[in-house]
């Protein structure tokens, strides 16, 4: 029985903590939750991201960030609106998470575009002789065989509409190593001592947010697909993504997603991902979502505890 108490004990002093850590003093003022938006155009430069009939992802991707970009700054005046490019050049991916996470940003917005590779047919078309040989040295003899013979070809894959990724739920961890580091960097600037990362209270803390950075994240990407949803896209869903290469995924330490905006090896999709009209209404999509999100982030219990 002791040991149980002792227990609950513990969990309770844990749960006090890092209650006390997202309290704001009495009286203290509301902070906005969003004072930092980051808008990421993927690829650029010499890396072309994935290619349609006419067009390159890198050049659709960027059109479509600064579109957004500029919505934002006439929405949100009070909010600071940062790219990781504005041209045709190539940040790395570090490159890109380390500008977010420097800047203090509170939402990560990549903006991509997906493709699906060609479908491979083959049809049979008869048969013909192919040679081999059995046997070694003088007892090595040439022989013939039918086999069948097929003729290839690919068509375009049907795949299209829209996507939009998240960390995956399952590797906190991995993301969670960068969270630390904010924390670090927040507490810091607030304070006159270094946090122990070790720290078994941290810890708890670094976990909470990381908690909440995937619940904020997976809350602005079903907004994003339900707004793409009501402009008369098809949808494939929020999807968590935890493959090699998701970088700005897992090392931005902030609500991140990574919108696919449509399949640029689909033709009909190419065509309204390369047109102003296309780009413009994803960037109304993307823009509706995160003023949803805005509404209900800063009414939460989040907001009145600054975080």
């Amino acid at each position: 029985m002791m040991k149980k108490i002792a227990c609950y004990g513990l969990i309770a002093t844990v749960f006090i903590a890092i209650s006390s850590f997202y309290t704001a003093p009495a009286g203290a003022p509301q902070k906005p939750v969003i004072r930092t938006i980051i808008i990421d155009a993927g690829h650029g430069g010499s890396d072309n991201g994935a290619r349609g009939d006419y067009s390159f992802e890198k050049d659709i991707c960027l059109d479509v960030a600064l579109k957004l970009g500029k919505k934002l700054e006439q929405e949100f005046p009070e909010i600071k609106i940062l790219y990781t490019r504005t041209k045709d050049q190539y940040p790395s991916i570090k490159a890109r998470a380390d500008f977010a996470n420097a800047n203090k940003g509170d939402l990560f917005v990549s903006i991509h575009v997906n493709a699906g590779p060609k479908i491979k047919h083959s049809t049979f078309a008869g048969y013909r002789n192919e040679t081999y040989y059995t046997g070694k040295g003088k007892s090595r003899k040439k022989r013939t065989r039918r086999v069948p013979k097929y003729n290839v070809y690919y068509t375009d894959n049907p795949s299209n509409g829209t996507e939009t990724y998240i960390w995956a739920a399952d590797r906190a961890d991995a993301k969670g190593e960068f969270v630390s580091e904010r924390m670090t960097e927040e507490v810091n600037d607030s304070t006159e001592y270094a946090p122990d990362i070790n720290d078994p209270e941290f810890k708890a803390k670094s976990l909470l947010w990381t908690k909440r950075f995937f619940d904020k994240s997976l809350a602005l990407a079903t907004m994003v697909e339900e707004e793409f949803v009501n402009g008369g896209r098809v949808s494939r869903g929020v999807k968590q993504r935890n493959e090699k290469g998701i970088w700005v995924l897992q090392a931005t330490a902030m609500p991140s997603i990574l919108v696919e905006t449509g399949f640029i090896t689909h033709r009909p999709d190419e065509d309204y991902l390369n047109s102003n009209k296309g780009q413009e209404e994803i960037a109304t999509h993307v823009l509706n979502a995160i003023k949803r999100y805005k509404a209900t982030t800063e009414g939460s219990a989040d907001a009145k505890q600054g975080f």
